[in-house]
């Protein structure tokens, strides 16, 4: 048995479209899917460290509230989706109950990398102001995780020309089903 678990970002639900596909693809792989919707953050994140920390720490909390009657001990591979602050929760959740996982993180903040332990990819664009490309690669090649950088993509992996944004998601799809498929987690 296998389980996918969402971590949406702040604004970014779990029907946006990162995370509805890579959900439709591991569906469609047999996995069980579990969404995480943490809600009720502060207002006006961006640029505030201690509103980030607030929104990471509750939704860390509801995640742990959402996720108790889980037991991940009875499955196979345990695959994390997560989007911008998901990616700090699901890293921190992983590293918390000591679960061996692998992980999609879509558009990592800064923060997530303090918590990044367990093996996953990295989907990053060049212009996300939430962080810097620089650092993005400079955590990845550190700590070994392939990333997948998208030129002229803002936090959401967008550019505003829909069939590049279109034609950009399908290429994101691809690679996160072949590592669903191609790089299952030796137990």
């Amino acid at each position: 048995m296998n389980i996918a678990v969402a971590f949406p970002g702040i604004g970014y639900h779990v029907d946006k479209p990162l995370l509805y596909h890579s959900k439709k693809i591991a569906r469609e792989q047999g996995y069980e899917i579990v969404d995480v919707p943490y809600g009720n953050f502060p207002s006006d994140v961006k640029g505030s460290r201690q509103k980030m920390e607030a929104a990471f720490y509750s939704a860390l909390d509801q995640s742990e509230d959402i996720l108790k009657e889980i037991d991940f001990s009875k499955y196979d591979d345990i695959l994390f989706l997560s989007k911008s602050v998901g990616t700090a929760v699901a890293a921190a959740y992983a590293g918390k109950h000591d679960l061996q996982t692998r992980n999609v993180y879509y558009t990592p903040i800064a923060e997530t990398f303090q918590f990044m332990e367990q093996e996953g990819i990295v989907f990053h664009g060049t212009k996300d102001p939430w962080v810097e490309t620089k650092l993005v690669k400079e955590e990845c090649r550190k700590r070994g995780y392939p990333l997948y950088i998208i030129d002229e993509a803002n936090h959401s992996l967008e550019t505003g020309k829909a069939m590049r944004d279109l034609k950009n998601l399908k290429k994101i799809m691809k690679i996160t089903k072949e590592y669903f498929i191609f790089f299952p987690i030796d137990k």
